[in-house]
């Protein structure tokens, strides 16, 4: 099925994302999926094709975030909808250690969770952080660095101290302390590893759309204050996710971090001037034998030409693969071309490609082409019809 919001259900069960420099001995952390039996977020009464139409509406509520237009550092902190997160992780702040459960987004330029005295805090159901009980937690002077260098931090009324403050695509924020604290991550190899000094927001006034199993979000963007550039002196720049269908999720670290073996591509990440986000470069696409340029070729039927460097957004808070409209036009044209299926109506209302199937099928995805996605420095990712179509 192909939605008609000018992209294509392209559900990745195995993407990897790294960063590669120096070796350096790392660790890796297990990342849960919203929809899984594990997350707070499961709702065990929900059907699948209920969780795809919500996945569906998150994906395209955060593109338009994302979109309109791409947001320079010093206009806003994240462009992100606080629940729309897909992806959650584990993690302890302070000392005793105190259990976190947030969101982890790489369009997100800060961690930050609830913490107590609470001004306004959104409804939890896990205990909010009291800072007063960390023998570690320390707030930020004005002076600081990373309080001069976060777009959205200023100095509070008493001059006192650093505050932050970020405001969400759909009126959602949170303010509070701009502070320093220990954070313990979770290994999979089963012993945790604590970093000292992680600049951290301390909400304590918190409002709008987040939900209240979890506590904020672990921004792994390209930002100064994120955690991936907190940590970068220590794990060498290197970090790596997989997200799987399969099998766990993992979030890793320094060499822990390099994904090598059969099957394995890359393309290089390119980061933009005042641009938080990490970009990748897609050239073509491919639907069977048929090319689908991608940006300024993709009116044009030349296989030789290619989209501009850095045209498209890797995104972990993003299920769906969203492509210009143009470009989706073309590829929407192009495998109902090849498919040669009864067309059918989305009784979500959401897509606008769907075929019959029926249980008895013994593989609903037969006849649909495979969709291979070519990516700058000879990475192509072929994409299956189990990866691109969801049987709802």
């Amino acid at each position: 099925m192909v939605p008609n919001y000018s992209s294509l259900v392209l559900v990745l069960l195995f993407l990897c994302n790294i960063s590669l420099s120096k070796a350096l001995k790392g660790f890796s952390v297990e990342m849960i999926h919203r929809d899984s039996e594990k997350s707070p977020f499961y709702i065990p009464s929900e059907t699948h094709s209920q969780r795809v139409a919500k996945a569906i509406q998150r994906s395209i509520a955060r593109a338009n975030h994302l979109t309109k237009p791409f947001l320079a550092l010093d206009t806003v902190e994240s462009p992100v909808i606080p629940n729309s997160g897909e992806y959650l992780m584990t993690y302890s702040v302070g000392t005793p250690p105190f259990k976190i459960f947030s969101i982890v987004d790489t369009g997100s330029n800060i961690v930050w969770f609830q913490c107590q005295p609470c001004i306004n805090c959104y409804k939890e159901t896990h205990p909010i952080f009291d800072s007063s009980q960390s023998n570690t937690y320390k707030t930020l002077p004005c002076s600081s660095r990373a309080c001069t260098s976060l777009s959205t931090a200023s100095c509070s009324e008493d001059g006192n101290k650093c505050t932050y403050t970020i405001q969400y695509g759909d009126g959602s924020h949170s303010s509070g302390d701009l502070s320093v604290e220990t954070l313990t991550l979770p290994s999979t190899e089963g012993s945790s590893v604590s970093f000292p000094n992680m600049v951290i927001g301390c909400g304590n006034d918190n409002s709008g759309t987040f939900q209240a199993n979890g506590s904020g979000i672990v921004g792994l963007s390209a930002g100064s204050t994120s955690l991936i550039s907190q940590l970068s002196s220590t794990i060498e720049g290197k970090f790596s996710y997989c997200l799987s269908g399969t099998s766990p999720s993992k979030l890793s670290f320094g060499d822990a971090a390099v994904v090598s073996g059969s099957g394995t591509v890359s393309t290089p990440i390119i980061q933009q001037q005042n641009q938080i986000f990490y970009f990748l470069t897609l050239d073509s696409l491919n639907v069977g034998d048929s090319v689908v340029p991608f940006g300024a070729a993709s009116s044009s039927s030349s296989s030789s030409e290619t989209g501009a460097e850095g045209n498209i957004i890797i995104d972990s808070g993003t299920t769906l693969t969203l492509l210009p409209d143009n470009v989706y036009q073309k590829l929407e044209s192009t495998v109902a071309e090849q498919v040669k299926l009864n067309p059918a109506k989305d009784p979500q209302g959401f897509l606008g490609l769907c075929y019959e199937s029926s249980s008895s099928d013994t593989d609903v995805f037969s006849g649909i082409p495979v969709i291979t996605a070519h990516f700058r420095g000879g990475a192509d990712l072929r994409l299956n019809p189990v990866n691109t179509l969801s049987n709802i």
